[in-house]
């Protein structure tokens, strides 16, 4: 399983690709997830994945928080 963390337009995300699937979810600092409903289709390769998610998840995008970045691979 694959594991990547992004800053989404502010917004923590943790990213998951189990065999061919992607899972998105939120995470509490004391470790529970909850779904994003962000839907990542699984022909998307994890060097298309931050300008998928950029294009997808744009209307969040504020001044203070203009851009999507990968975090961390975990």
């Amino acid at each position: 399983m694959e594991r990547y963390k992004y800053n989404i337009f502010g917004r923590e995300v943790l990213v998951e690709r189990n065999k061919n699937h992607w899972k998105t979810f939120y995470q509490s600092s004391e470790g529970k997830r909850r779904d994003t409903e962000i839907f990542v289709p699984p022909e998307i390769t994890e060097g298309e994945l931050t300008q998928y998610l950029s294009d997808l998840c744009h209307e969040w995008a504020t001044e203070r928080h203009p851009f999507v970045v990968r975090l961390g691979k975990k």
